[in-house]
């Protein structure tokens, strides 16, 4: 049997499509890698072969019935376990809910079974999106593929883990300070956050109401585009979401980016590791030598994200779980705990004031989109940490250190592209992140396939 497990989606649709491949077979081969491969890495919190394989069943029957859907028809789909599925346990990867059972599914998971997709299983995930290690006491710590004594990222963090151990095709995550990006930045895979309000929220469990975004991870831009094509549009059933006209994603990615103006804000030059750094000039040569105008900006207001982000998140989370805090305080995690108890203290001017600092920077951030077409930045200024035995003390320090650079985007609401741009002296990858303006993301996805093309990432294949 061919090695199916690294093949992207857009390589599997036209096999799927034309039956050189059956839905059923893909599927099998990913299960059964599953079990072989995820007892150690943890990427999931519950698998789920019988639902997979009828799945599956149902989508080779149409396929061969001329029922064909489209690109996402028979594609398997690894889901964060913070989307509420009908009918099968969803945790958000907390001792909390760890037997709920949600009687509706969200829109997003709605949306890509519509269109044909194959559910593998439940991912795993920092506890209740609120962490950046991949750290999780109550259904196992997921395991960097690289390197396994290094974390994953997180809070989706099991979403990138399955992705780089080739454990799904792909994968959905969310975003509130960075929980697409930066785990996607450290296992080497692509992650997009999109504009706030596009990909509906609807059916997923809440870290801060207001910054909460869902967006998808792949091990290529193309098919980030193929997946966006699937999870956009307007949902009623969300306050937020946005009633605007959804292009195909897919359509302009081979366009490059010559005469693209790339805006470099001096924020994100500060404090980097020196391979992040190196690996980041590295990235502007490439880039402008692709046909790019790399232009330095400044942007004072982005040094009060880690303030608006701090006190926005952690009023927001903490009044979600007020109640549970009072009752159940003992079942979150430490750092969480910590974090959520914390937020309890945020008072209404300050509130309010991290409001005002937020509105600031979405209109430096619009300020900005008028002199150049693209930012640009390293996705976090470090690379990817060992896990440590002190864990609530090194989780707490990552969220503090990868903040101030993933924060301005989930403030401001832009759609923001991760993408690998090299591995560092461990032989652990490392990210950088595209900013668009708002609901430009075939732009964004543009840029992030023209650097694609040049710098295609080597995984390291896991047996």
């Amino acid at each position: 049997m061919t090695n199916l497990a690294y093949l992207s989606a857009t390589e599997l649709a036209p096999l799927l499509k034309s039956k050189q491949l059956s839905p059923v077979e893909l599927t099998t081969q990913l299960l059964n890698r599953i079990d072989k491969i995820d007892p150690t890495i943890k990427s999931y919190i519950t698998p789920l072969h019988d639902i997979a394989l009828t799945q599956a069943k149902e989508a080779e029957k149409d396929i061969m019935q001329a029922g064909y859907k489209g690109p996402l028809h028979g594609i398997p789909i690894g889901i964060k376990d913070n989307f509420y599925t009908k009918g099968i346990r969803t945790t958000a990867g907390s001792k909390l809910f760890k037997d709920f059972v949600p009687n509706k599914s969200s829109t997003v998971v709605d949306k890509l079974l519509a269109a044909g997709g194959i559910m593998l299983g439940k991912l795993n995930m920092h506890e209740l999106a609120l962490g950046s290690s991949g750290t999780n006491l109550t259904f196992g710590t997921t395991r960097n593929p690289w390197n396994l004594h290094y974390m994953p990222g997180g809070s989706s963090g099991g979403s990138s883990a399955a992705l780089a151990a080739g454990l799904a095709t792909l994968a959905t995550g969310t975003d509130t300070f960075g929980s697409i990006r930066l785990p996607a930045a450290m296992c080497g895979v692509y992650g997009l956050k999109p504009t706030y309000g596009l990909v509906s929220t609807y059916g997923v469990f809440p870290s801060a109401w207001s910054l909460d975004h869902a967006g998808p991870m792949a091990r290529s831009v193309a098919d980030l585009a193929l997946m966006l094509n699937g999870m956009a549009g307007y949902d009623p059933n969300d306050p937020a979401s946005l009633n605007v006209p959804i292009p195909n994603y897919t359509t302009d990615l081979t366009k490059g980016i010559s005469g693209i103006k790339i805006g470099i804000p001096m924020y994100y030059l500060k404090g980097l590791d020196s391979d992040v750094e190196k690996l980041f000039t590295n990235a502007l040569s490439v880039l402008n030598k692709l046909g790019a105008e790399i232009i330095e900006l400044t942007i004072p207001e982005l040094t009060m994200s880690t303030f608006a982000g701090y006190s926005i998140v952690g009023s927001e989370s903490s009044a979600f779980h007020y109640d549970y805090l009072k009752t159940r305080s003992t079942d979150y995690a430490a750092d969480n705990r910590i974090s959520l108890l914390s937020g309890t203290l945020t008072n209404a001017p300050k509130y309010v004031k991290a409001q005002q600092a937020r509105r600031k920077m979405v209109e430096a951030f619009h300020n900005s989109f008028k002199k150049v077409d693209l930012l640009l930045g390293p996705t976090i200024p470090f690379t990817t940490p060992a896990f440590a035995h002190n864990w609530v003390e090194q989780n707490l320090e990552v969220i503090r250190r990868s903040l101030p650079f993933t924060v301005p985007a989930t403030l401001t609401g832009v759609p923001t592209l991760s993408v690998p741009m090299g591995l560092d002296r461990n032989g652990l990858p490392v990210g950088m992140q595209f900013f668009g303006n708002h609901l430009n993301e075939i732009l964004l996805l543009q840029a992030g396939f023209a650097w694609e093309q040049v710098n295609p990432f080597q995984y390291k294949i896991t047996q």
